[in-house]
């Protein structure tokens, strides 16, 4: 079942998480419990889950961004596609990708963007097929400390 998360299921995402690339669930601070509870209230922020048998197997973020430009259309971006790691190729991370841009079609979008970090033609091969290219935009990326 794709649909948006609910409050109460912090702890699974971040579980789900250690298949992105964290090494570590991180300790329910101050700090973890105010962010959630700003992604929780923003309603451009969208974090959508696929539950299989009970269980978070797949997830993706979807942040809509107000835009002055393209006729004052927003864009989407798409952040944290993950799959837990006994659940991949069953298209599970596609059908939250499909759910991700049915809101951004909603929001009347004019484009949707992701990044990857990953240089495997497998996980390239997954964007592509999904409806993104990587040929219109080139990327760049400066690290903060």
């Amino acid at each position: 079942m794709i649909r948006e998360i609910a409050e109460n299921e912090l702890t699974e995402l971040l579980e789900l998480y250690l298949y992105l690339h964290e090494e570590s669930v991180p300790e329910l601070t101050e700090h973890l419990k105010s962010t959630w509870n700003t992604i929780m209230k923003d309603k451009n922020h969208h974090i959508i889950v696929n539950i299989i048998d009970g269980r978070m197997v797949s997830s993706c973020v979807c942040v809509i961004i107000p835009n002055l430009t393209r006729n004052i259309r927003p864009y989407a971006f798409i952040e944290n596609v993950v799959t837990h790691g006994d659940y991949r190729g069953k298209g599970y991370a596609t059908e939250c990708l499909d759910f991700a841009k049915k809101i951004a079609e909603k929001e009347n979008c004019y484009k949707m963007m992701l990044l990857t970090g990953s240089k495997k033609e497998s996980t390239l091969n997954f964007y592509t097929n999904a409806g993104y290219n990587s040929s219109d935009k080139t990327a760049f990326i400066q690290w903060l400390k």
